[in-house]
């Protein structure tokens, strides 16, 4: 009998109380339609517990998620959070306590919504726990700092370790795809600091002989992949550099309604958090596009189904992707931000018919 898993739902703020329960509703579909047993554990988080617990992330929400094997983690508006201590931002905090320092963004073409080719199918798998952001490059303290009225001072951290085990991540799953793996950098002007990244992505190529290797200077890499995509594959980068491009790279295909986005590290657990943010402006419309918290929970499971070897969650996370592919071929379903002239009940309603 296949384990049954335990997922846990945390809404997040804004659309993600719109679109987080729309995606928890198709795997439900899905899960019934393949006999996968789910537990699913609403927990708090975000504006709302911050509201009625006192905590934007509560110590009993961080408790409860080491129980589970993964959880979806709507979008976070932390940047409309009050200035006071325990209103924090989430995302380092998971990341670092649950060692997820691999971002994997997908980036796919769908045809009809906008996208500049339709022969676009990319993956940029981004180090998620070190870099720039000051919020999770330092133990103590902040990696920002600013001595005088001046001077402000950022510090990028980049270790051997979170090289080369986001560089092993991404070569993986370029095995499980085309074979083909481009490093990105900038190790130019960064000699010590993306010339460690190159060093660790080096090192590992020679593991993988199997898998094409090339590498691409960020900025290169930015025009390039506006002019020719469809020549890249797995992408792999240092935190900063991979959460910009993986923008763009939304851009080419819909927008960040097609960002989706899965958080995976060395341990046992595994976050679904889309790309985008929470969307104030059209929270509470009915108009956010649910596909990237729908694929980001489809990868979720997909994760899942091989990690614990559950193959009905494997064919339940391919059913997934199957009904928002023939739900986006309808302009009527799919939402106004990728041509579309219906909103998240029609998209909801479409995916969910699909299933069946």
């Amino acid at each position: 009998m296949a384990k049954k898993l335990r997922v846990g739902i945390l809404e997040g703020d804004d659309i993600g109380h719109e679109i987080v329960p729309v995606a928890v509703e198709v795997a439900k579909a899905a899960a019934l339609l393949y006999g996968v047993e789910i537990e699913w554990v609403p927990l708090p988080i975000g504006r709302r517990a911050l509201d009625t617990r006192g905590h934007t992330l509560p110590p009993e929400t961080l408790e409860s998620l080491h129980t589970l094997d993964g959880w979806i983690l709507g979008p976070i508006g932390h940047r409309a959070y009050p200035k006071q201590p325990n209103a924090i931002n989430p995302h380092p905090i998971l990341r670092k306590q649950f060692n997820l320092f691999a971002n994997v963004r997908p980036t796919r073409s769908y045809p009809d919504i906008g996208c500049i080719r339709d022969d676009i199918d990319l993956v940029i798998v981004r180090e998620n726990n070190e870099g720039f952001q000051p919020d999770r490059n330092m133990l103590v303290g902040s990696g920002e700092f600013r001595p005088s009225d001046e001077i402000t001072l950022s510090v990028r951290v980049i270790t051997r370790t979170g090289s080369r085990r986001v560089a092993q991540a991404a070569f993986e799953l370029a095995r499980q795809r085309r074979n083909h793996l481009t490093y990105v950098h900038k190790d130019t002007v960064f000699k010590l600091g993306c010339g460690m990244f190159v060093e660790e992505c080096k090192k590992l190529a020679s593991e993988y002989p199997d898998v094409l290797v090339d590498d691409v200077i960020v900025d290169t890499f930015a025009m390039r992949l506006v002019r020719d995509p469809q020549n890249f594959d797995v992408v792999v980068t240092t935190n900063m550099f991979g959460d910009i491009l993986s923008d763009e790279a939304a851009g080419l295909v819909g927008g960040l309604g097609m960002a989706p986005g899965l958080c995976i590290g060395d341990g046992d657990v595994v976050m679904a958090q889309a790309t985008h943010g929470s969307a104030p402006d059209i929270a509470g419309k009915g108009i956010a596009n649910p596909y990237s918290m729908i694929e980001s929970t489809r990868m979720l499971f997909d994760w899942l189904g091989h990690s614990r070897k559950i193959p009905e969650a494997v064919a339940m996370a391919k059913a997934m992707s199957d009904a928002t592919t023939l739900a986006l071929l309808d302009p009527n379903a799919r939402t106004g931000d990728i041509n579309g002239r219906g909103n998240t009940a029609s998209m909801t309603k479409a995916v969910l018919q699909a299933l069946k």
